[in-house]
């Protein structure tokens, strides 16, 4: 376009510092640009992540005689405003059902790292491939059928459920890391225990001892360490969808 402007005689400056001054600042289905070097890095490596899984997700739903639809990334710092309402930093990452988009808010990154002691780009990935789990869900209708179940449940099943979904989204993400790692050689030394040590350092159980001194399984959401752990692995020591019961 500007080559075309310089040839009609026109000055091709000012198309190019409009086009320049417009891609700094706008949110594209990647995410926004940050401005700070790292949240820059961070933010280029959620999408190649987002694009890795979409790889894993195209081949495996293909293989079920499904169409695999791609999720929007959305990458936050601070706040956002999502179809399931309104989030900021305290809520960290998530995926909304909704627009059907993953939403990573990169300061928790920071919190992973030192709050909860899991550095590492495959600690972050995995935290990712976590949230395009809930997508995987949404696409086969799961988390329609879990939450209408929670709906005319009490609270402890109520938990219990919302438990079996997020353990459930551990197990996708570890399906994804399987086929990573052996179709596409992307983990090195190193990466698989930042991510165990990831999933670890999430469990309900870690984060109320170290929040509150003390620990009820009652309330957990999103299941223990032990068994985050547990799931991730299967996942991607089988890479076989079947090998989760979620009921």
């Amino acid at each position: 376009m500007v080559l075309i402007v310089a040839l009609l005689g026109g000055d091709p400056s000012a198309l190019l510092n409009q086009l320049l001054g417009s891609s700094a600042g706008t949110d594209s289905p990647a995410g926004t640009a940050t401005g700070s070097p790292e949240e820059d890095r961070l933010a280029d490596m959620c999408s190649v992540v987002l694009a890795d899984t979409e790889d894993t997700w195209h081949a495996l739903f293909a293989e079920m005689g499904l169409a695999y639809e791609e999720p929007t990334l959305v990458i936050y710092s601070g706040a956002v405003e999502s179809a399931c309402g309104s989030a900021d930093s305290s809520t960290g990452p998530f995926y909304c059902s909704g627009d059907r988009s993953v939403y990573i808010d990169l300061s928790f990154y920071r919190e992973l790292a030192g709050r909860f002691g899991a550095p590492g780009d495959f600690a972050q990935a995995y935290v990712i491939a976590h949230e395009v789990g809930h997508h995987v869900q949404e696409l086969l209708g799961t988390l329609d059928e879990v939450h209408s179940l929670m709906a005319r449940s009490g609270r402890e099943e109520a938990n219990a459920l919302s438990v079996r979904l997020e353990l459930q989204a551990d197990f996708y993400a570890g399906i994804w890391a399987h086929y990573a790692d052996r179709s596409r050689d992307l983990l090195e030394d190193g990466d698989l225990e930042e991510a165990l040590g990831a999933a670890a350092a999430v469990g309900d159980d870690r984060i109320q001892e170290q929040s509150r001194g003390y620990v009820t399984p009652e309330t957990f959401t999103h299941g223990s360490s032990a068994q985050r752990l547990r799931y991730f692995r299967l996942g991607y020591e089988t890479g076989n969808l079947a090998a989760f019961d979620l009921f």
